[in-house]
């Protein structure tokens, strides 16, 4: 069974490559570098890197930027802001903020796959302000409180 949403999308320039499901159950879309020269990324350095869509996504999904784990473990790269959050009424291009975490440089070409995308569903918080908030197994444990940390 297949969970299918319309999502209307447009080239803002002409060679940009749609985003792309690799599998058959992949989750995430890869999206595509479009750029005119390579551009360099140097240890520590981040860049807004442009993939040449705009999207509408329905009301009530959001679609989420997240880094490729090839070009995380392989080289450092990654996104400053991980996930980027696209919302249901941005219409512009969307870009990717990549940042070097290597130690050498790293080389962004045309066409090159730099992040993923994954479209959700969001619910909305309607807040009930309250005095109290029940028990839980876990109470207010925070970081580390199972010794994982």
């Amino acid at each position: 069974m297949k969970n299918e949403i319309e999502v209307k999308i447009i080239r803002c320039r002409a060679k940009a490559r749609l985003p792309r499901y690799m599998t058959e159950q992949a989750a995430g879309m890869d999206l595509y570098a479009v750029l005119d020269d390579d551009l360099v990324l140097s240890p520590g350095q981040r860049r807004l890197v442009p993939t040449g869509i705009a999207i509408a996504l329905p009301s009530s999904y959001e679609a989420q930027i997240r880094p490729r784990s090839g070009l995380a473990v392989k080289h450092g790269i990654t996104l400053v802001n991980s996930p980027g959050t696209i919302d249901a009424d941005y219409r512009g291009e969307i870009s990717v903020i990549m940042i070097n975490h290597g130690q050498t440089d790293f080389i962004i070409s045309d066409g090159e796959r730099i992040a993923q995308m994954i479209v959700a569903p969001v619910a909305r918080c309607k807040w009930d302000l309250v005095e109290n908030l029940e028990d839980s197994e876990r109470g207010s444990g925070g970081f580390g409180h199972t010794g994982g940390y």
